[in-house]
């Protein structure tokens, strides 16, 4: 019973032990290649080559000093260019030593090939190759507009590129497969984990790029109402990073048939703990869809007023006139009261209130209140303004004046100071007063004398 027990126990260390051999027969392998590097570099053309290579990148320094200044004189002075251009001419000029040194470079080895044996310009031609193929690197990641991405994509070229022209490339892969552990049928390895980072990364930025252009070219069509205009571009931004983590996945030889049974436990799991979540995901699609509210609609909803500034997935940004910005989930949206002032069209009714003297002519007042509102640049001249007697108080005749404006964007608080500001103007022109309250307090003789003889 003791040997059957033990028995299983061999052959995962056995398994082990022939996994770590390999990992040290290929580390050194990789040493040993790396010292007859070394070591033919002290060889004396190699010694020349290299003192050929340190002499092409001080050159290449010298011409970027002076030619550098030249050229960004000459790019200050093309100002009708369009941006895409000046934006390449920038990045040549931030690259100026490394582009000379390959022209240089290669210039000597062609020279060096005509006149003299291959030999002696061969360590000329990996460093040209290397440079080269950097340079190269460096241009297409500016496509890149994540510096995380950037960088990450760039290093990770820059390495695949050098192991491969120096010929490490095979022996590196095999080294980084063999540290790794299995599930199942699945292995996981470095060499695994280092694709996966790469094809994921290359694959979610030729997404965002596709998606940057496409949105842009989507926001450019007038015919296109704003709301559909974020949901198409919403869309767009699943459709492409869904098929890049798909791609991804597939591309790493990953089977996604067997998580399936575990990814539907978890979405019920989520279904129940996210509901707030998935409530104002399916409340923004309800929006976009409905188009109730859009981007620039000015709204209000409770004591938040103020202009809808993006539609999230999650919540819709409002911008107040002073400055901040509410985020206001969506499901406020779809079962609070939402007051859209620019719904239908741009159009919106003021109403001010107002009092003047029982002394002055209604007629008068309204005729000049009229004049006095249509007087402000914002009030509408096309619609009707309006002002009717709304009530006899106890000191005054109370008025009330109606106005329309067509820009509700620019406030409401402000176009209501400027129209009483130009009554309060147009009442002193023409000698019609805004009555307040005033009270007498008289004493009587008998209240005189129980004052006195309180003192």
């Amino acid at each position: 019973m003791a040997e059957h027990e033990e028995q299983p126990a061999e052959p995962t260390a056995d398994a082990t032990e022939v996994a770590l051999e390999e990992v040290l027969d290929i580390g050194e392998m990789l040493i040993s290649q790396v010292q007859i590097a070394i070591e033919s570099m002290f060889r004396t053309w190699n010694l020349y080559q290299l003192l050929i290579v340190v002499g092409i990148f001080l050159v290449a320094h010298l011409l970027r000093a002076l030619l550098g200044p030249r050229i960004r004189s000459w790019m200050a002075s093309r100002e009708n260019w369009p941006k895409w251009r000046m934006r390449i001419l920038v990045v040549i000029h931030q690259r100026l030593r490394a582009i000379f040194f390959v022209g240089l470079i290669w210039l000597v080895i062609l020279v060096m090939r005509e006149i003299t044996w291959p030999s002696r310009s061969y360590l000329l031609g990996i460093v040209g190759t290397l440079a080269f193929a950097w340079l190269v690197i460096v241009f297409a990641t500016r496509l890149i507009k994540s510096p995380f991405l950037r960088k990450l994509v760039r290093y990770g070229a820059w390495t695949w590129v050098t192991l491969q022209i120096l010929g490490l490339l095979e022996p590196a892969e095999r080294l980084l497969d063999s540290i790794g552990f299995s599930i199942g049928e699945i292995r996981f390895s470095l060499l695994l984990l280092v694709q996966g980072i790469v094809i994921l990364t290359v694959l979610v930025a030729m997404a965002r790029f596709f998606t940057s252009t496409t949105a842009a070219r989507v926001r450019a069509n007038d015919d296109i109402s704003p709301s559909m205009q974020v949901l198409i571009v919403k869309g767009i931004q699943i459709a492409f990073y869904g098929a890049a983590f798909f791609l991804g996945v597939r591309a790493l030889g990953i089977d996604l048939t067997g998580l399936a049974v575990l990814s539907g436990a978890i979405g019920v799991g989520l279904g129940f703990g996210l509901q707030k979540v998935v409530s104002n995901l399916v409340s923004g699609v309800i929006i976009l869809l409905d188009k109730s509210i859009k981007p620039g609609d000015v709204i209000s909803l409770g004591d938040t007023f103020g202009w809808i500034n993006s539609l999230g997935a999650r919540y819709v940004s409002v911008v107040t006139r002073d400055g901040r910005e509410y985020l206001i989930p969506n499901e406020d949206l779809i079962t609070g009261q939402v007051v859209n002032w620019s719904h239908s069209n741009e159009y919106v009714r003021l109403d001010i209130n107002f009092g003047t003297s029982y002394a002055d002519n209604p007629h008068e007042v309204r005729r000049v209140a009229i004049d006095a509102a249509q007087s402000v640049d914002r009030v509408l001249k096309s619609r009707p303004t309006v002002c009717h007697i709304v009530g006899f108080g106890d000191s005054s005749v109370d008025y009330l004046l109606r106005f329309w404006i067509s820009d509700p964007t620019g406030g409401l608080t402000n176009i209501r100071g400027n129209v009483y500001l130009a009554l309060w103007d147009a009442f002193q022109e023409n000698g019609i007063s805004i009555p307040f309250p005033q009270r007498e307090v008289k004493l009587l003789e008998s209240e005189q004398v129980n004052v006195k003889m309180g003192e």
